[in-house]
């Protein structure tokens, strides 16, 4: 005779299998539809390079979701498995390609795949300004750079690139970042003499290695998943990276999550050839030169303050011409089709020496 336990447990089963195939089934329904689009816009642009991925569309899906999820699975969770059915299903037509800076293994394409999905070709570049010149010759749909960290502030190379880059920013993704000392299972057990990592790593985690690790030399390599391959190598070597790099070179954990802050955050550009246009929840970023006077600065953000417009984030950075007095970097909330973002950029305008348009894009959802 058959317990009630296992008389449940099998009517579950049963009923996880017609779930399954139900699930299955829809998503193939919306695999079709995504084709169906595909062909919509192909037969209504013939001979021209179709944009398929569209980041105001994919962020207003998500945003629903999250908002419109039942539970018992988080807005966050039930968002991510959409991220990646979106990617399989844009993946059928043509798999985009991202640029990325690389090696294979660092934060940088963990925030890639988190962004746009598992269904990408993701292409590992040496730097950042190797990353732009991808996408500005059209080897990649597009790119991804760092921007800003928590704890460690603005990636200026990045912000650099945009003086004299044609690209738009497309989209932003913010990463938790969590660093972890690893070694190889092979040297497990041997003195650490030696770590390697990133600056910026190092950086993010001086006071836990100051406190667990002081003395131990500490070698600056060019990424962290290159610190976590020396580590799978030299015996007596440690190396402070990611769990994607952990995973890659086979390393085991000695000690996770020792970043000095807990919330610990790096956000990342993405960066294209085409404007977006609104989403509903957006963000826009401009390069802005004033004039080398008395109240310049005011005269930058109280157009800002007089329309009501929240900035995000405001950075100086030195002119490479060397005829610039300052050169503002500037984030603020609202999208340039908004009546009040051209206001506040038509006024600028008069005041400033040169106003860059960077992009305006979806505020990040994942």
């Amino acid at each position: 005779m058959m317990s009630d336990e296992q008389a449940r447990l099998g009517q579950l089963r049963v009923d996880i299998d017609r779930l399954d195939q139900e699930i299955m089934d829809l998503i193939s329904k919306r695999a079709e539809c995504a084709q169906e689009v595909a062909r919509v816009k192909m037969e209504a642009n013939p001979g021209e390079d179709v944009f398929f991925y569209r980041p105001e569309r994919e962020a207003q899906v998500l945003r629903r979701i999250k908002e419109s999820n039942p539970g018992p699975l988080s807005g966050e969770e039930m968002a991510r498995l959409f991220r990646e059915i979106m990617s399989a299903c844009l993946a059928l037509e043509k798999p985009m390609h991202i640029a990325f800076l690389g090696p294979i293994g660092t934060f940088t394409q963990a925030a890639a795949l988190k962004h746009f999905g598992h269904s990408v070709v993701s292409v590992p570049l040496p730097a950042i300004d190797a990353v732009f010149r991808e996408v500005e010759s059209g080897a990649a749909h597009y790119g991804v750079v760092p921007v800003e960290n928590s704890t460690e502030g603005m990636i200026n190379h990045t912000l650099d690139m945009f003086m004299s880059s044609p690209l738009k920013i497309c989209g932003e993704v913010q990463l938790r970042i969590h660093h972890h000392l690893m070694v190889s299972p092979k040297h497990q057990g041997q003195d650490i003499v030696r770590i390697y990592s990133h600056q910026q790593s190092f950086a993010q985690c001086r006071q836990w290695l100051d406190t667990h690790r002081y003395g131990i030399e500490r070698v600056t390599v060019s990424s962290n998943a290159e610190a976590a391959r020396r580590a799978a190598e030299e015996p007596g070597t440690a190396a402070i990276a990611g769990d994607m790099a952990a995973e890659l070179y086979g390393l085991e954990m000695l000690a996770t999550s020792i970043e000095d802050r807990p919330d610990n955050t790096t956000r990342f550009l993405i960066i294209g050839r085409e404007e977006v246009p609104a989403s509903g929840n957006d963000k826009s970023s401009i390069l802005v030169s004033m004039r080398n006077k008395p109240g310049a600065l005011y005269q930058l953000l109280e157009p800002f303050h007089k329309h009501g417009l929240s900035l995000t984030r405001i950075e100086t950075r030195p002119s490479p011409s060397g005829t610039w007095a300052y050169v503002f970097y500037i984030d603020f909330e609202g999208h340039v089709e908004d009546t009040q973002v051209s206001k506040v950029l038509s006024e600028i305008d008069e005041e400033a020496v040169e106003l860059k348009r960077l992009g305006s894009y979806p505020i990040g959802v994942l």
